[in-house]
């Protein structure tokens, strides 16, 4: 059985740099107040005519050129996402056009914050079964165009961007993705969504008008479900891989609040300086926030050959999940 290995990363981020105190208008020392309550010191905003879909091709290019590769030796793109550029077609596919990959098959797959590793095991999937050697996985959101600026509790946390990996088919079973676990409780979506913006409730002037297609979160009980559910993953997929979390070289969390990867620290007694965070930077960048944090500490050479790392996302649906990788 193939196994997939990573051999190219890439971002794309929007120019635009919005720090903390953008949000002055919504609370006293605003930098002071987001920063000491989630580590998000500032964050990227699209521009008004910059779509995910144009994050995502700059995120790909970045990522095939570090591979080595052209872009019609792709056989499968997964783009994960919950900020498409339209309900349909998949924004995948506007990415497939504008890179050139004539040989690929194209989707997007939503599990909001965890979007990214989601279209990670999928491609994975793919890989494994032989259907693809290939594979061009991309996560990518533009928050900025769903928020509701007027929520303090939501809107300062996020910001916009895209990264991407290549996957190639090996055949070595100690290199590339190792295991991987999966999860989502339904019973949980009412806590994540954007309330009109599809069928359940179309979006008309009476919804826009109560911001009812804006996002909205629970912000209490989703700490509560992070905070839980990431340390159950460690072990799982720890015991599935047959090591202890002491075994892993690097653990690259979901980038939603420095809070929560505290909290995770401590309840596994792992050292802070383990988790590689970048989201003082970027915000909760949703599916692209993983992404991000494995393109940067792999390009600056913190993550090595031979190490063992754990990426773990989360998010509506309520979903989570993980991959471990040895790079």
């Amino acid at each position: 059985m193939a196994q997939s290995c990573i051999i190219g990363s890439g971002a794309g981020l929007p120019e635009r740099v919005v720090g903390n105190d953008f949000f002055s208008y919504l609370v006293e020392n605003a930098d002071e107040w987001i920063s000491s309550r989630t580590g998000i010191r500032e964050r990227r905003f699209a521009a008004p005519d910059e779509s995910t879909a144009d994050l995502a091709v700059r995120a790909a290019v970045a990522a095939l050129t570090d591979a080595g590769m052209k872009s019609d030796e792709i056989d499968c793109i997964v783009l994960g996402t919950s900020t498409p550029d339209m309900s349909l077609p998949a924004t995948a596919c506007m990415v497939q056009k504008e890179i050139g990959a004539i040989n690929a098959f194209a989707f997007d797959l939503n599990s909001v914050c965890g979007s990214f590793v989601f279209a990670l095991d999928t491609a994975d999937s793919f890989i494994r079964s032989g259907k693809a050697r290939t594979a061009l996985v991309i996560g990518a959101d533009t928050y900025s165009k769903i928020l509701n600026f007027e929520d303090k509790t939501t809107a300062p946390l996020f910001g916009d961007g895209a990264a991407a990996v290549v996957l190639k088919a090996g055949d070595d079973p100690e290199q590339g993705i190792l295991q991987s676990y999966i999860r989502t409780d339904g019973n949980g979506w009412p806590l994540i969504q954007v309330p009109s913006s599809g069928s359940r409730k179309p979006v008309t002037a009476e919804t826009i008008a109560a911001k009812e297609n804006t996002f909205y979160m629970a912000g209490k009980p989703v700490y509560v479900f992070a905070v839980s559910a990431i340390p159950e993953l460690i072990e799982i997929i720890c015991k599935k891989a047959g090591i202890v979390p002491s075994n892993l070289d690097w653990l690259i969390p979901h980038q939603a609040n420095l809070r929560i990867i505290d909290s995770v620290a401590k309840k596994h007694n792992i050292p802070k300086e383990k988790f590689l965070v970048n989201l003082q930077k970027y915000g909760n960048t949703s599916a692209a926030s993983v992404a991000l944090a494995l393109d940067e500490y792999r390009r600056n050479g913190t993550i090595k050959p031979g190490q063992l790392v754990l990426v773990m996302g989360f998010g509506g649906g309520l979903s989570w999940g993980g991959l471990l990788i040895r790079f």
